[in-house]
């Protein structure tokens, strides 16, 4: 078995070496960025020369390591695989081919199929000769396998195919949660499946070692998460690479202690997992390396009467819902295989049961469903007593509303010619302008040329001034509130008389009259593609991204909340809207309708586009304030302060929505008062749950010989 897989390997690697230089897809100028590929190929051939070499017997331990290792080779490698085939969209952009003309360190081909291509040229055969060393030494070793992972009468028969198979179960996993999420097999997402889909891990964590928990935990998270972001490969030239490694980090640190308590902690063990992972959706929201996408309980969206919650909790209580009913599905299976005993009818049931489960199990091992499926019912009791009750669609008195026009141009502002956009943004305007709107609501960066900078400048000699007067002019024309996303600066002279310029990315109110009323500057800006703290720390990062083409910002210190006449609003611009902590911030600060600028046009897909949505959706019902979204293509709509879609636009068309927002409010929300509280009282209730696994009544008690 051993020479087979050798040999495997080996053909597999040298003839895939072989093309890099030779065949007709060969690399022209290897270059950093395929680093990885040639240390994945180095590693191949090391395990492939030293699987030649002679074996000196083969114990339990060394046939464990030999038939693990593969797995490991072929996680990198499919990992590897899936960040090429998803990067290689960046071939058909036509800033990314002028960036490589003009010099930039980049290896891609002159088009998406064709980087494609080359991709299963080069993954194809380590992928094959992976699974293949994979699934034969399964079969080949399988009695044996069992033998030692079942630990002959001890644990049951079931627990070792467990481990025998815990890779596809893990990538099973990552896939139904993908799945959950709008996805480009279901736009909408396939919401039931968020309550099943952490059910294979769960399962597997509590079968294998500790330390392949961690790896089969940091697997799910970077598979999972790399599929649902895939839209981030044309974001910029690094997004996809950070967001893999950001989130192998995340995952790491989380597994970590989550693993151990998910072992250590036996009476209750099915709310551990929940509580946990809550605490890890918040803490990954947070600092700089904040990136609360992907959270579970956003894939519920279109469940009303559960999402309700989010008004007390925040998003972080539907989270924990799902992922509770994962943990007692999981618990529930585990606890009924073991009383039923060993499956190949071996003695030992009562030690399997003290080895998996431990003291403390319940007895009726469906106690974990029972109690789960009463806290959902419990909650979409109330959410549905709440939606029949809601006084912001069935108000008391009067409505009050004001009337505001979204306008999507369906380009990207940065990447289309900027008088193009603006004409297009003047037509669309003009025939909304017909339906007397109190606000007109432009797009992120909608309008790009500098208008405090340009304004300033003699419109005779520079194109952008002039551009930047025909938008002056036109506001004024309009008779109306305009606001619209623009670049934005600030001139700071020190006490020494040097000049710096910051630049911001900012969103910019203008009066009927023409005046510019407010102006908020993005506070929080993405990580590594607009902002980057670390010039001085980390030089050679800095420089690299540089080299990388992008573009920095400086972080607004200030949320603004605009006056308008009529109301107040708030403009997160960007993925903003999807930091819950943030927008409680506005909606503190006097915020009646949160109104979001987004451009999700470089994404190309509507995946993002209905991702960011659903994410930033959650904002209206915690704070119980309706949320609009204005996007230069993406999802432009309106949503009531309990999450209902009143109307929105269709994806990749040009297009505007005039709608009559509800400005009714009740006050403050329990989350915007409290803030996060839940995540809190996760910590506590899994310390509390930690505390007791220490107390002598539960602990396992020692067998006298």
């Amino acid at each position: 078995m051993r020479r087979v897989a050798a040999f495997l390997y080996l053909t597999h690697t040298l003839g895939v070496l072989a093309l890099c230089f030779l065949g007709p897809y060969r690399m022209v100028d290897p270059g950093f960025g395929d680093l990885p590929y040639f240390l994945l190929l180095a590693v191949h051939l090391s395990w492939a020369i030293y699987l030649l070499l002679p074996s000196k017997g083969q114990n339990s331990g060394v046939l464990i390591w030999f038939v693990r290792l593969p797995e490991v080779l072929l996680s990198l490698t499919l990992l590897l695989f899936l960040f090429s085939y998803i990067y290689a969209l960046n071939a058909n952009m036509d800033y990314v081919q002028r960036f490589m003309a003009t010099g930039g360190e980049l290896g891609l081909a002159q088009d998406t199929s064709l980087e494609r291509r080359l991709t299963f040229i080069r993954y194809g055969p380590l992928l094959s000769a992976g699974i293949v060393v994979y699934l034969i030494q399964r079969m080949y070793h399988r009695a044996q396998l069992r033998k030692i992972w079942s630990n002959s009468a001890s644990v049951p028969t079931w627990s070792a195919i467990i481990q025998m198979w815990s890779f596809p179960l893990i990538l099973l996993s990552a896939s139904l949660t993908a799945l959950a999420f709008p996805s480009s097999v279901n736009l909408d997402g396939i919401a039931l499946l968020a309550f099943v889909s952490l059910v294979p891990l769960f399962v597997v964590l509590r079968v294998v070692s500790y330390g392949w928990g961690l790896f089969y935990g940091v697997c799910f998270g970077v598979f999972a998460n790399l599929i649902i972001n895939y839209w981030l490969g044309p974001y910029s030239l690094v997004s996809l690479q950070v967001t893999i490694i950001v989130f192998f980090l995340f995952y790491l640190f989380f597994m970590i202690p989550a693993v151990w308590l998910y072992r250590r902690i036996r009476r209750y063990r099915f709310l551990v997992l929940p509580l946990a992972w809550v605490i890890f959706d918040y803490l990954r929201s947070m600092g700089f390396f904040g990136y609360p996408w992907g959270f579970l309980g956003t894939t519920q969206y279109g469940f009303l009467p559960l999402i309700q919650m989010a008004s007390v909790t925040g998003v972080w209580g539907v989270s924990f819902v799902v992922v509770l009913i994962n943990s007692a599905l999981s618990e529930t299976m585990l606890g009924l295989a073991l009383l039923r005993g060993p499956s190949d009818g071996s003695a030992g049931a009562g030690s399997a049961a003290r080895v998996m489960a431990g003291e403390g199990t319940h007895a009726n091992p469906l106690r974990p469903l029972y109690i789960s499926v009463g806290v959902l019912l419990s909650v979409l009791l109330l959410g549905s007593i709440y939606l029949s009750l809601d006084v912001y669609e069935n108000p008391l008195g009067p409505r009050r509303s004001v009337r505001v026009a979204l306008i999507q141009q369906n380009s990207d502002p940065r990447k289309h010619e900027y008088s193009s956009s603006f004409s297009t943004l003047r037509e669309l305007t003009d025939a909304a302008l017909k339906h007397r709107p109190d606000l007109v609501a432009w797009s992120e960066t909608a309008f790009v040329p500098n208008i405090r900078r340009w304004s300033k400048e003699d419109p005779a000699v520079y194109r952008l001034a002039r551009l930047v007067g025909e938008f002056t002019t036109y506001q004024k024309s309009t008779q109306s509130w305009l606001l619209t996303g623009n670049d934005d600066y600030d001139l700071v002279i020190d006490e020494f008389g040097e000049e710096t310029r910051f630049d911001y990315n900012a969103a910019v109110l203008f009066s009927p009259g023409g005046s510019r009323e407010a102006t908020y500057h993005k506070v929080h800006l993405v990580p590594f593609t607009e902002y980057f703290p670390y010039k001085s720390e980390l030089p050679g990062i800095y420089d690299l991204l540089l080299k990388f083409d992008v573009t920095f910002w400086e972080p607004g210190a200030v949320r603004s909340v605009f006056r308008h006449p009529l109301f107040n609003f708030c403009t997160p611009i960007c993925f903003e809207d999807t930091f819950p902590m943030d927008i409680r911030e506005f909606v503190l600060g006097g915020a009646d309708v949160i109104l979001n600028l987004s451009n999700d046009y470089w994404s190309l897909t509507e995946v993002e586009a209905k991702q960011h949505f659903i994410g930033s959706l959650f904002r209206a019902v915690e704070n119980r304030r309706p949320l609009l979204r204005s996007t230069a293509s993406g999802y432009t709509a309106y949503v009531d302060s309990a999450g209902r879609l009143v109307d929105g636009l269709p994806f990749y068309e040009e297009g505007y929505l005039v709608v009559d927002v509800n400005l009714e409010s009740t006050g403050l929300s329990v989350y915007t008062r409290f803030g996060d509280w839940f995540p809190l009282a996760c910590v506590i209730g899994l310390s509390t749950l930690l505390l007791i696994c220490f107390m002598p009544r539960y602990r396992k008690p020692r067998h006298r010989k």
